[in-house]
């Protein structure tokens, strides 16, 4: 059993996680700046905002491993970068594992090519793909002693698009990953297994991987 702490552990991804992890018998606390509308039993919550240095270090502290599934958006549109990277420095210190929700966006199209991020994006997702992907590329320059790994959901991935638990995904690196049709597609519940999946069973150290069918 880990003890997991999930920051932005009430939004979509975060509460998938959050779900799955605890499903699975581990100490799980959620971090959000409100409380949810349908609890998970057996999980802590704990309100606070990631703008307040003491909110991300009590996040970080007595945690095995944080995942921070938090998104560009309210008062993290322009601060999450900070955010994600004052939170890398806490568990380097701490010698608490990162994760990383990341978005599609950060994935290349081909091995070495440049991210989607880097290109024309659809202007309603152009600003948070690039913070994202600016997000995955401060890692890279997180300190030595991090043990980090930043997890990007196929192209059509979240609440507009659930899906079903199919107990089934493909794990791929930084590119993007299709089926034969060309689809790149992944629901809520399997994206969080394979979150899971990687902290019960670490293979990705200071690395980037994706996951889709």
């Amino acid at each position: 059993m880990a003890r997991i702490t999930v920051i932005g552990g009430t939004g979509y991804a975060g509460a998938s996680i959050v779900r799955e992890a605890a499903a699975r018998g581990h100490e799980v606390t959620a971090y959000s700046r409100t409380a949810p509308a349908e609890p998970v039993p057996g999980v802590r919550y704990e309100q606070g905002s990631m703008l307040d240095d003491e909110v991300r270090a009590r996040a970080v502290e007595r945690a095995d491993v944080v995942v921070s599934a938090l998104s560009p958006r309210g008062e993290l549109t322009r601060e999450l970068l900070s955010v994600d990277t004052r939170l890398a420095e806490l568990a380097a210190s701490a010698g608490v594992r990162l994760g990383v929700v990341g978005g599609y966006s950060s994935l290349r199209p081909a091995p070495g090519a440049p991210r989607f991020a880097d290109g024309d994006l659809p202007p309603e997702f152009a600003a948070e793909g690039r913070t994202m992907a600016a997000v995955a590329d401060a890692l890279l320059s997180a300190p030595e002693g991090l043990d980090w790994f930043y997890v990007s959901p196929a192209a059509q991935y979240g609440a507009f698009a659930p899906g079903e638990a199919t107990g089934a995904y493909r794990l791929g690196g930084d590119v993007a990953i299709a089926d034969a049709d060309g689809k790149s597609v992944i629901s809520g519940a399997d994206f969080a297994s394979a979150v899971v999946d990687e902290i019960d069973n670490p293979k990705h150290h200071r690395a980037h991987f994706s996951v889709a069918y």
